[in-house]
């Protein structure tokens, strides 16, 4: 099997301060957790960025910040999150995709093809705004990652494929856990692969403690794995994680347990499509 890629989600826009104490929100802890994640065995960074009140933001000066301070901290695919938080509106959104441009621009970005319910929320993406976040995408020469959190929401990417608003081969995030949304079985992940598209490439991520099963799933079948504080902030049930590092050093040993190679960024990009002909 290819190396595993090993993308580390560490701020999010969903965990509090008050839940977490130690969540990296600054732009000195982020470009720092980052670091730290990247020695541990990430190659992906999935990026949120904060205010100065801890509060979740798509605002692109931030994101700027954080960016620059983490590719000057460590060599990694920067991936910025297009999903924000519930209540922003598309235009918010898609700030980080729209208004960074040089050193500051990501090489990936997120891309959720449908709505769902999000806890006591809905996640609203209706296809139309999702089309115009896709071109934005391919016209600066940003990677996609396709967001699944339904089933259906495979189908949507290659719609968009066939018309054009996305390149094949496709590559997605298959996020299991979120209640409301697709559980993190077994059965179910099974399901999601089998319904991917010929050549697509993809990672799973496990939301709380669906987080190690689905981590050792996308080990043994083949897939990459995303971990961090933005999915799981425990370690194992009652313990809080320490950190990013903690979450992605576990999936280093369980590759290490299923003589699955963890990928060199040069493998990362190879296997994503990301800055390489």
């Amino acid at each position: 099997m290819e190396p595993v890629v090993i993308t580390a989600a560490i701020v999010g826009a969903e965990v509090t301060l008050e839940q977490l104490p130690h969540l990296p929100v600054t732009t000195e802890q982020i470009a720092r957790a980052a670091a730290e994640a990247a020695a541990a065995g990430a190659t992906v960074i999935h990026l949120h960025v904060r205010d100065e009140a801890g509060s979740p933001t798509q605002d692109a000066g931030r994101f700027r910040e954080a960016i620059l301070a983490i590719r000057e901290s460590c060599e990694v695919i920067v991936q910025v999150s297009t999903g924000g938080a519930m209540g922003m509106t598309p235009e918010e959104r898609l700030q980080p995709v729209t208004h960074l441009e040089g050193a500051a621009r990501p090489d990936m970005a997120s891309l959720t093809t449908g709505s769902c319910n999000f806890g006591d929320e809905v996640f609203l993406n209706p296809l139309p705004d999702v089309e115009v976040f896709a071109r934005a995408m391919r016209d600066r020469g940003i990677r996609p990652e396709v967001e699944v959190f339904e089933a259906g929401m495979i189908a949507a990417a290659q719609r968009l494929a066939a018309s054009g608003a996305l390149e094949e081969p496709l590559h997605f995030n298959l996020v299991m856990g979120v209640p409301g949304a697709i559980p993190a079985t077994m059965p179910h992940a099974v399901h999601l692969v089998e319904s991917l598209p010929p050549g697509a490439t993809w990672t799973v991520s496990g939301i709380g403690r669906g987080q190690t099963a689905m981590a050792a799933f996308g080990l043994l079948a083949g897939g990459h794995v995303r971990t961090g504080l933005e999915d799981n902030i425990y370690y194992r049930r009652g313990q809080p994680a320490e950190s990013n590092a903690q979450l992605v050093e576990r999936v280093v040993r369980l590759a290490a347990e299923f003589e699955r190679p963890v990928a060199t960024i040069a493998d990362a990009r190879r296997i994503l499509r990301v800055g390489v002909e």
